[in-house]
């Protein structure tokens, strides 16, 4: 039996998440159906973890086990020649037989991207939240130095994510302006719940916009109520960058 590690790309735009489901497209689902038709098994596919309805990934990581005799560069080569041009794969390994994309997972990093002006942009619809209003920068930043270390991040749990503890450890988190208004936001933890990324961002834009200081976000995570916290970003602005093992 063979472990294959997979490193993915895809834009989130026309699937419902990473996990398959009953009546909507996921990820999960047409790599399945690709790999199923490449091999000739029923494989299941697991995930480093469960992006949203339309959340992107630069680099997601799967793995599957198998008794194909296919070579490395024929997973490579012919699931791509299977998938839609919105998924694809970069990279396929042979991985110890006890690897895991989740449970081995040692931390992994997201952006959020905001195109902060006032004119809209065609080109980056499907992949930045357009806030109009001038945002402080320097108060999100303050803000966003809060996350780092250990904290519950109750508050920051969308609503029907999985029970369970919601200590997670952050070990980078900052806000980076680049050209033509758009601002980029990096974190990387030891895990993610539900929605987390997405509702810290939408709060952090509150503070940007001057509805609250920035250490309403230290209060929060104190608090652990989800009800005191902002709004949850759209999905299109989030990217699943890096796992790391």
């Amino acid at each position: 039996m063979r472990n294959i590690r997979l490193l993915l790309e895809y834009e989130g735009a026309a699937y419902h998440g990473w996990q398959r489901q009953k009546n909507a497209l996921s990820i999960q689902e047409v790599l399945e159906t690709a790999l199923a038709k490449l091999t000739g098994e029923a494989l299941r596919v697991h995930g480093s973890g469960r992006t949203d309805a339309g959340v992107h990934a630069r680099g997601q990581v799967a793995n599957f086990h198998t008794t194909s005799h296919i070579p490395l560069k024929a997973f490579y080569a012919g699931l791509n020649s299977l998938l839609p041009r919105d998924l694809a794969v970069l990279e396929a390994v042979e991985a110890p037989g006890d690897f895991h994309a989740r449970k081995s997972a040692r931390a992994k990093t997201y952006e959020y991207r905001i195109l902060n002006r006032k004119e809209s942009s065609p080109l980056n619809r499907r992949y930045a939240w357009l806030v109009r209003q001038t945002l402080n920068l320097e108060d999100m930043a303050q803000a966003a130095a809060m996350l780092l270390g250990e904290h519950d991040f109750s508050a920051f749990r969308a609503s029907g994510g999985a029970p369970g503890h919601a200590v997670r450890e952050v070990f980078n988190a900052a806000w980076q302006p680049e050209a033509e208004g758009h601002l980029r936001f990096s974190i990387t933890a030891t895990g993610f719940l539900r929605g987390m990324v997405r509702s810290l961002v939408g709060t952090m834009v509150e503070i940007g916009l001057g509805k609250r200081p920035p250490e309403d976000l230290a209060g929060l995570l104190k608090s652990g109520d989800r009800a005191g916290a902002g709004p949850t970003a759209p999905a299109q602005g989030l990217f699943l960058v890096e796992v790391l093992y």
